[in-house]
C-alpha cells in the first residue's frame, strides 16, 4: 500500500474552537498529522509528497466563487479595522433566508456566514495551502485507487463536512468528495464511499445527494444529540436519480465495537448490492473510546476489525483520512487499521 501526505498540510494553525458557549483550543491541530505520520513510520510506510491539486479537480466538486472566498478571504479579514487573527462568522445563512431569496454578501464579514456552516472552520494563516495540499493528498490516493489498488491519504485538515460551497466541522475542501470526482472522471462508473468517522458525513452527503452514480454511506453517532446535528438520520436517502443511493447508520451514545462493527457490515453490504467499482473510506478514529470529542466506544481492536472487514470486501479503495482529534492514540490506531486492512 502506497501512503501520501504533504508538508503544506502542517500550515494550518487554528486557534478559535467554541464549545458550549467557551472559547477553548482548537482540537485540530498540526500534532494529528504528526502522530499519523510517526503510526505510519512504525509500519514501515514512507509516505511520498502529492502533487498540489490543479483548480479544475477542486471545480468538479466545488463551487468556484467558494474556492475564492477560501484563498482570499483572510486578507480580506485583514483589511477590516481592528480584526481578530481568523476569519470566524458571526452570523449564518438560514434556511429562511435562503428559502426567501438571500443573497451572498459583498462584504468579508458576510461572507464568512454565506460560506461557514458554523464556527468551528475558522481561516487563518495556512488554512488555505493546507486545504490545498489534503485536497492534493486524496487525489494521488484515487489515483491508485483508480488503477486497482489501494492508498492512504494523510489528509489534514479533514473533508467530509464541506459541502460545494460551504466550509463546516474544521473541514474546507471535501477530500473524500474530490477523490470519488476524480474516480468518476478516470472512468469508474460506481463509487461507493464509507464514512465510519463518529460524525455524520453531511458535506459528502450533500455533494452526491443526486447522483445515481455515487453511493453514499455513513456510520455515526446519532446527531440528534451530536454534531453536525441537523442531518444524519436514517430518512436520508438521497434524492432526485439519487433516490435510494444514501445510507446513514446513525448509532446511540456509548456504541462498542459489535455494534459499531455490524453497522460496517451493512454499509459494505449496500455498497455490494450497489455494484460498487471502488470503494472511498473516509477514516476517522473518533469514534474510539478516548475521544475527547467522542459519542462511540469503539476500541483499538476495533478498528483493527473494521480495517479487516473493508478490505475483505476486495475492491481498490483510497482511504482517506477524517477527524479522530486524541493525539496520543491517533497514530498506533492508524498502525491497527491498516495492519487489519493487511496490504502493509
Amino acid at each position: 500500500m502506497r501512503a501520501f501526505s504533504h508538508p503544506d498540510q502542517m500550515r494550518h494553525t487554528p486557534r478559535f474552537f467554541l464549545q458550549r458557549g467557551q472559547l477553548r483550543p482548537n482540537f485540530e491541530v498540526p500534532e494529528r498529522a504528526t502522530a499519523l505520520l510517526a503510526g505510519l513510520q512504525r509500519l514501515g510506510l514512507a509516505p511520498e509528497t502529492a502533487a498540489l491539486p490543479p483548480r479544475a479537480a477542486l471545480e468538479a466538486v466545488h463551487a468556484p466563487d467558494y474556492l475564492d472566498f477560501l484563498e482570499g478571504a483572510l486578507a480580506a479579514w485583514q483589511a477590516l479595522p481592528d480584526p481578530g487573527p481568523e476569519v470566524v462568522g458571526n452570523t449564518h445563512a438560514t434556511a429562511d433566508a435562503m428559502a426567501n431569496g438571500g443573497r451572498r454578501p459583498s462584504g468579508i464579514v458576510g461572507q464568512a456566514g454565506w460560506y461557514t456552516a458554523d464556527t468551528s472552520c475558522p481561516i487563518g494563516p495556512g488554512t488555505w495551502e493546507a486545504s490545498l495540499a489534503a485536497a492534493g493528498v486524496a487525489l494521488a490516493a484515487a489515483a491508485e485507487a483508480g488503477a486497482g489498488r489501494t492508498a492512504y491519504a494523510l489528509c489534514r485538515p479533514p473533508g467530509h463536512h464541506a459541502y460545494a460551497a460551504r466550509a463546516g466541522g474544521h473541514c474546507y475542501l471535501n477530500n473524500a468528495a474530490i477523490a470519488v470526482a476524480a474516480l468518476r472522471q478516470s472512468g469508474t462508473k460506481r463509487v461507493a464511499t464509507l464514512d465510519i468517522d463518529s460524525h455524520h458525513g453531511n458535506g459528502t452527503q450533500g455533494i452526491f445527494w443526486e447522483d445515481p452514480g455515487v453511493l453514499t454511506v455513513s456510520v455515526h453517532g446519532d446527531p440528534s444529540a451530536y454534531y453536525p446535528f441537523f442531518t444524519g438520520y436514517r430518512e436520508e436517502t438521497g434524492g432526485g436519480a439519487g433516490a435510494g443511493h444514501n445510507l446513514n447508520l446513525p448509532m446511540p451514545a456509548g456504541t462498542g465495537d459489535a455494534e459499531w462493527l455490524a453497522a460496517i457490515d451493512a454499509g459494505i453490504a449496500a455498497a455490494r448490492r450497489f455494484g460498487a467499482e471502488a470503494l472511498v473510506v473516509s477514516l476517522g478514529f473518533d469514534a474510539s473510546e478516548h475521544e475527547p470529542l467522542g459519542l462511540l466506544k469503539v476500541t483499538a481492536d476495533g478498528f483493527a476489525r473494521a480495517g479487516a472487514a473493508i478490505s475483505a470486501f476486495g475492491l481498490p479503495a483510497a482511504i482517506i483520512q477524517e477527524g479522530g482529534y486524541n493525539v496520543e492514540i491517533m497514530g498506533s490506531l492508524l498502525e491497527r487499521f491498516l495492519t487489519g486492512w493487511g496490504d502493509v
